[in-house]
C-alpha cells in the first residue's frame, strides 16, 4: 500500500478483491493523522509518523480477511426486569411516566413500548422459573440501572421526593454531579437502581 499511487489504491479498494479492506482504510487514516500530529507538534525526522505507519501496515497484513468486514445481525430490542410483585412494580414505573394499563397488574408478562422502538419487559419470578428453574435473585448491589431524564434540574428533586414519600427507597439524594447533571438514585421495588437526571445550566 505504501508504494501505490492514489488512483491504483482507490481502484483496488472499489473492486471485489478481499484486500484492501476496512483495515487498510483505517491504517491509512491512522498514518495521515500521525503525520498531522508530527507536523503540528514538531516531531523530529518524522519518527512518530514512521512508527505509526509501520504498526498500521502490520495490523492490516496480519488481520484475517474474514474479520475486515463485520456484519452485525442483532440489535438491542428489549430490556427485561424480573419482578416479585407485578402490580407494585408497575405502579412504581407509572410514577416515572410509563403508560401502563391497570389491567396489566395481574399479568405474568408485560411489555411497554418506548420511544425509538425499544421495549421494557416485566416478568414475574414465577414466569422466569417456568423455563429456568435455577434462576435466583441477585445479591448485593445491582450491576445495571435504568436512567430517566427530567425536564429541569428541579424536577429531579421533586420526583425523588415524591417517590420516597410514596414508600420507595431513596439510595442517593439529589446532588450536583461533577459531570454536569443534577442527579439522584432510587431503587424500584425489586432493588434495581433507577437514576434520575437533568443537565445543569453551564
Amino acid at each position: 500500500m505504501r508504494d501505490q499511487s492514489v488512483r491504483r489504491y482507490l481502484d483496488e479498494l472499489a473492486s471485489a478483491a478481499p484486500a484492501p479492506g476496512g483495515g487498510a482504510v483505517a491504517a491509512l487514516h491512522a498514518a495521515q493523522a500521525a503525520a498531522l500530529v508530527g507536523e503540528v507538534g514538531g516531531v523530529p525526522d518524522g519518527r512518530f509518523v514512521q512508527a505509526v505507519d509501520a504498526a498500521a501496515v502490520v495490523r492490516c497484513s496480519s488481520t484475517p480477511h474474514t474479520e475486515e468486514r463485520v456484519h452485525v445481525g442483532a440489535q438491542l430490542a428489549v430490556v427485561g426486569i424480573v419482578v416479585e410483585d407485578m402490580a407494585r412494580s408497575l405502579a412504581f414505573y407509572r410514577r416515572l411516566g410509563l403508560d401502563i394499563p391497570v389491567q396489566a397488574d395481574s399479568e405474568p408478562h408485560v411489555e411497554v413500548s418506548l420511544p425509538g422502538g425499544l421495549k421494557l419487559a416485566f416478568d414475574t419470578s414465577e414466569t422466569i422459573r417456568s423455563f429456568d428453574p435455577s434462576w435466583a435473585p441477585p445479591a448485593g448491589s445491582p450491576r445495571m440501572a435504568l436512567a430517566f431524564g427530567c425536564d429541569a434540574p428541579a424536577e429531579v428533586d421533586k420526583l425523588y421526593g415524591d417517590l420516597v414519600a410514596a414508600g420507595y427507597e431513596g439510595h442517593k439524594k439529589p446532588w450536583d454531579a461533577f459531570w454536569g447533571m443534577r442527579y439522584a438514585i432510587v431503587h424500584d421495588p425489586d432493588g434495581n437502581g433507577v437514576d434520575l437526571f437533568c443537565p445543569t445550566p453551564a
